[in-house]
């Protein structure tokens, strides 16, 4: 039975490692998979999904007004999709979650959707959000602080390597922008 997943953590937990290795094994067992990411996250380049480790795949995009039961609609009458797996699932919006969830149960292929859970100011990402209520599996990808404990949180640092309390929701960046911390230590990052 077809499954809606979300795959949420912090910046730096591996969740495109664990995506590309997900659908690596399905099309090693001679399986085709669909990959899909923000048409906005172009640092490993348009279309490509990569990990800090090295490595990467090309995969399809997705704009904010795209309809994702559309697009994997299309995608199916090309030919059988054994699983759909979707990066930088924070930046989907709540209707494109809703679109995903139909296509699980109207067209029954799983998918698999990996992101953020919150964003430097401890918000909820409105995809995230979405997937956090309507998903039929969570599963935590974990990744530690520089204290050894669970990161949950992630700052965002300004120019000044200082974390930073306000800004835009969206922003692109790596390592050299986000650091992701626990709770503790984001509060002191924070100054709360």
């Amino acid at each position: 039975m077809a499954k809606l997943y979300f795959h949420y953590s912090t910046m730096n937990a591996g969740k495109s490692t664990a995506l590309l290795q997900a659908s690596h094994n399905y099309r090693e067992g001679g399986m085709q998979t669909f990959l899909i990411t923000a048409q906005l996250d172009t640092r490993a380049g348009e279309g490509r999904i990569a990990s800090r480790i090295g490595i990467g795949d090309a995969a399809d995009t997705f704009a904010p007004d795209e309809d994702l039961f559309a697009k994997l609609q299309a995608r199916i009458a090309k030919g059988p999709v054994a699983c759909v797996f979707i990066d930088e699932a924070q930046f989907l919006t709540k209707a494109q979650v809703w679109q995903l969830a139909r296509a699980v149960d109207d067209l029954g292929v799983p998918v698999m959707c990996y992101g953020l859970r919150v964003d430097f100011q401890g918000n909820l990402f409105p995809g995230s959000a979405a997937l956090l209520a309507w998903a039929d599996e969570m599963r935590e990808v974990r990744t530690i602080c520089n204290c050894g404990r669970k990161a949950t949180m992630v700052i965002r640092r300004g120019p000044d390597g200082r974390a930073l309390r306000e800004g835009e929701q969206l922003q692109i960046g790596g390592n050299e922008t986000y650091v992701s911390l626990c709770r503790r230590h984001w509060r002191a990052a924070v100054g709360d």
